[in-house]
């Protein structure tokens, strides 16, 4: 049996064209009613650190929108579906298509294809655009948005930089590339066999190498006894980025989806506990454009019989299905990040589920 690709008709480009207009008019109302809002809150540091009206609108709001767009892209896509869906049904268009033989299946096509589209742009987003535009807006955030002007790095800093060696950092600048503190430590079986410890500590961005004038190195034997000696002139070369040191969430956020794969290679090599959070990061930039069909079938299924309460009842009950699908993504994800589900389970586990309630939801439809 051969599987024929259903021609584009001119019902086709309707439905086509309604799915694409709602969504794109519904997200650009709402960005612009964000900007407003966001701007409001803002102008107050916009006006006392002086930020010139081009960095705001290209360096800022312009970067901005890329982000609310995937941010919100799911819960439009539903929205927009639902909205005209619901619309055509209460006019008993979709019982006119039916009735006049066309399938089911065959009035999703023009459904999937917007899907297709819209979660081409999403991952578009994911993948590529988005990091680009997140640099730009640390970037600007730290320079004109006060409470946005914290240290970039923690005063204390703990990470794994291979199987069994830890490096402990304390009061680093970056300005400087100087930290208060510095500790090289060394596990066998969870005891710690060794270290290195070093004050003034300054770190140099083209040889990356670590010295200072004193250091001092300890050993510990197996009935607990310490050693120690202390040196002059430490000069080491460990294998910790600097941008390791700030926190790994927002440091991934700025990365591409190849030097995100690169990173996360690079951090497992090490036996980083950060691999969670960023297998994270890796899956649900894949899994959220996918949702874009999920959340379409549940929509068309959902909204495509007509029921008393019209297109009202249907956008409350699908606008409660897709906020309670965005919540149990956050949930899951917060459960893999903590090491209690394995990050790609958990990551997918809500279009798994969401996918069997479309399956049901389809199956109810009208025929």
């Amino acid at each position: 049996m051969k599987f024929r690709f259903p021609g584009f008709k001119i019902l086709d480009r309707y439905i086509l064209g309604k799915f694409l207009s709602t969504y794109f008019f519904a997200i650009a109302m709402i960005i612009v009613v964000v900007v407003v809002f966001d701007y409001v809150e803002k102008i107050d540091d916009f006006t006392e650190l002086h930020a010139p009206v081009k960095d705001v609108v290209f360096d800022y709001y312009l970067n901005f929108i890329p982000f609310f767009i995937n941010q919100f892209s799911g819960l439009f896509t539903f929205i927009a579906c639902i909205f005209f869906t619901s619309k055509m049904a209460y006019q008993t268009e979709i019982v006119a298509m039916l009735s006049g033989g066309m399938s089911f299946r065959r009035l999703m096509w023009p459904y999937f294809l917007g899907a297709l589209i819209i979660g081409s742009l999403s991952l578009t987003l994911n993948l590529w655009v988005i990091p680009i535009s997140q640099r730009h807006i640390v970037k600007f955030e730290s320079q004109y948005i006060k409470r946005k002007q914290r240290a970039k790095f923690d005063r204390h800093i703990y990470r794994q930089i291979e199987p069994g060696t830890f490096a402990y950092i304390r009061g680093y600048h970056d300005n400087s590339h100087q930290a208060s503190f510095f500790a090289l430590e060394h596990y066998v079986s969870g005891t710690m066999t060794h270290s290195l410890e070093a004050s003034d500590v300054k770190f140099d961005p083209e040889t990356k190498r670590w010295s200072a004038p004193r250091y001092t190195k300890r050993e510990f034997d197996s009935t607990g006894m310490e050693k120690f000696e202390q040196f002059r002139n430490l000069d080491t070369l460990i294998n910790l980025q600097v941008n390791e040191l700030g926190e790994i969430g927002d440091l991934i956020q700025t990365m591409n989806i190849t030097q995100l794969n690169e990173f996360l290679d690079q951090q497992r090599a090490k036996g980083s506990d950060a691999i969670n959070i960023i297998e994270v990061e890796r899956h649900a930039r894949y899994a959220y454009p996918i949702s874009t069909f999920i959340l379409t079938l549940i929509g068309v299924s959902l909204s495509s019989r007509k029921v008393r309460g019209g297109t009202g009842l249907h956008i409350g009950i699908g606008t409660g299905l897709c906020f309670s699908y965005i919540l149990f993504h956050r949930f899951f994800e917060e459960f893999a990040k903590s090491g209690s589900l394995p990050p790609g389970l958990a990551v997918w586990l809500p279009n798994i589920i969401y996918l069997f309630i479309a399956v049901y939801l389809y199956r109810k439809a009208p025929k």
